[in-house]
C-alpha cells in the first residue's frame, strides 16, 4: 500500500520506558531545561489552561490542517494510558482546535495531557476534567472535521522539533520537550540541577544575597566598575 504523506496514521510508535520517564517525576520544567544547557522551551505562549497543571509523558504527535481537528479525534483513539498529544497547526488561532469533549475522551482513555500550539475554548469545562491542557490562546470558535492531518510522525510546536516518543514536561512556566535520544542524559543531569539551585536559595536564606561569582565573571569578563564623583555643587 502507497504512503500519503500528509494524511497517514503511524501506529505503535516508540516510546521510552517507565523507568525513563520516572526521573522527570516532579521535576519543575525549569530545571529540566537547565539539564538541557537552557534549551528545549517551547514558545513563551504555549501555557497551561490552569495554572496549577503540571505534565510529564511521552509524545505522541499529531500534525492538523489549520482550523481541523479530524485526526486529534483519531489520536485519541490510537493514544495509550500515558501519552501526551502534542498537536501542532501551524500557529493557527483562529478556530479552536479542541475543547471539552475531547479533553472528556482524553481523560477516560488515560492520557496524561494535551499540548498545542494552536487554541481551545470550554476553559472551565477543560479545567473541572483535571487533564493538563496547554495552548497558545482560547477562542470561542469551534474547528471542521475533513482532514489531512498526520498521527506519530515528526512535527514542530512552539517552535521546537517533535517527534513521537520524546518526553514532555510542563507546569506554570511553559513546556519542555526532551528529544527521545537525549532522555538517559538529561535524566543524569537532573539531581545536579537540583542540587545547584536549592544550594542558591540556601545561600539566599542564610543572607549571602548577591553569588560570589556575580563579580567573578565580571571581572573575567573585562567589566569596567566607575565610581561616580561626590561632592559635587
Amino acid at each position: 500500500m502507497t504512503s500519503t504523506p500528509g494524511f497517514r496514521i503511524l501506529l505503535d510508535t516508540r516510546r521510552p520506558t517507565t523507568a525513563q520517564i520516572l526521573p522527570f517525576t516532579g521535576v519543575p520544567a525549569g530545571n529540566v531545561s537547565d539539564a538541557m544547557d537552557r534549551l528545549g522551551a517551547m514558545d513563551h505562549s504555549i501555557k497551561p489552561i490552569d495554572p496549577a497543571s503540571t505534565l510529564l509523558g511521552p509524545a505522541l504527535t499529531v500534525r492538523t490542517r489549520p482550523g481541523d481537528n479530524l485526526m486529534v479525534w483519531k489520536a485519541l483513539d490510537v493514544a495509550k494510558p500515558g501519552d501526551v498529544l502534542v498537536i501542532a497547526t501551524y500557529g493557527f488561532l483562529t478556530t479552536s482546535t479542541l475543547g471539552e469533549n475531547v479533553v472528556k475522551v482524553a481523560a477516560a482513555k488515560g492520557l496524561a495531557g494535551i499540548v498545542t500550539d494552536g487554541a481551545c475554548r470550554d476553559a472551565t469545562g477543560i479545567r473541572a476534567t483535571g487533564v493538563p491542557v496547554f495552548c497558545a490562546g482560547l477562542v470561542p470558535s469551534s474547528p471542521s472535521k475533513d482532514g489531512p492531518g498526520e498521527i506519530g510522525g515528526s512535527i514542530t510546536c512552539g517552535g521546537l522539533p517533535v517527534d513521537a516518543g520524546d518526553i514532555i514536561v510542563g507546569d506554570e512556566d511553559g513546556v519542555v520537550v526532551v528529544p527521545f535520544v537525549d532522555i538517559d542524559a538529561v535524566s543524569k543531569r537532573l539531581d545536579a540541577v537540583s542540587a545547584k539551585e536549592a544550594a542558591m536559595q540556601a545561600m539566599i536564606e542564610s543572607g549571602q544575597l548577591i553569588p560570589d561569582w556575580v563579580d567573578r565573571v565580571l571581572a573575567e569578563k573585562g567589566c569596567e566598575v566607575v565610581r561616580s564623583a561626590s561632592g559635587s555643587a
